[in-house]
């Protein structure tokens, strides 16, 4: 594959397994739960010659008080180098729900300035589904690569960020949370935090872009859910539990030409902590 080829933000399987060999390619797995267990054959195996991608130890801040934090410039070139990222490579990266935590890395590459990554449509599971092959899971380690990080501190919004945009007509927060939550209807998953909403925010559940929860809407379908909050020409800052399924808003809207977007890395983990209304 030519170092010149810029591939879309989302890839098929049948894309995948006609450029498994190609020059540069590093696949990554970036499921959350990266367990083996005889219970469940997926987690034995993975799609030839995967490394994985750890967002929760490795590409976090791991010293910040909510989970999956940006880390820094440093830290992702040091950790990008060793999974053998080139500024040349060509990146696909899947997880093992299907469109899930994949779409996260794919937003911190394109926040540390790395622009030709793309999410596996569907994941494993539409992989396992069109009998394309496997490995038993093991490290394919690479040599060290030589990209160098720059982060882009307008794709992410704080905490002290978040609150401006609440009450700035310009700008649209969009949570990703189930509709539940969103409506505080039932208590959130992360032990003793309340439930509630940002102000002046949105709802889209994540699992609206998606057909059966795994593999992306059509473009018109992803548009309809977008137009469905009235975006019009708004930033829009995305926004989840904790800063994982707002960026597969951020991969859909990415996907129909909104690039206007960034994501609050701390999302309702963060925002519902610091206040208590």
């Amino acid at each position: 594959m030519p170092n010149t080829i810029q591939i879309e933000p989302l890839v098929s399987a049948k894309w995948l397994n006609n450029h498994l060999n190609d020059d540069n390619l590093l696949i990554f797995d970036a499921s959350m739960n990266r367990v083996t267990s005889n219970e469940n054959e997926t987690e034995n195996f993975q799609i030839p010659s995967t490394q994985y991608f750890d967002i929760k130890h490795v590409f976090s801040d791991t010293s910040a008080p909510f989970p999956s934090t940006v880390p820094s410039e440093e830290q992702f070139t040091k950790e990008a180098q060793k999974l053998g990222i080139n500024k040349n490579s060509i990146i696909v990266v899947y997880d093992d729900k299907g469109i899930y935590s994949s779409a996260r890395v794919w937003y911190l590459f394109k926040s540390f300035g790395f622009k030709n990554v793309a999410v596996l449509d569907g994941g494993l599971p539409q992989w396992k589904n069109e009998n394309y092959p496997l490995e038993t899971k093991k490290e394919n380690s690479k040599l060290k690569g030589n990209f160098i990080a720059k982060y882009r501190s307008e794709k992410f919004k704080f905490f002290e960020d978040i609150q401006a945009s609440a009450n700035n007509e310009k700008h649209l927060i969009i949570d990703a949370r189930s509709e539940n939550r969103f409506k505080c209807l039932v208590t959130e998953p992360r032990k003793g935090l309340r439930s509630g909403t940002i102000p002046n925010s949105v709802n889209i559940p994540y699992t609206k872009l998606l057909e059966n929860g795994c593999v992306f809407k059509s473009k018109e379908g992803i548009a309809q859910e977008f137009e469905g909050v009235n975006v019009s020409n708004k930033h829009l800052v995305f926004s989840c539990g904790s800063g994982i399924t707002a960026c597969v808003l951020a991969l859909g809207a990415e996907i129909i030409g909104k690039t206007n977007t960034s994501v609050y890395d701390g999302s309702w983990t963060e925002y519902g902590t610091l206040t208590t209304d």
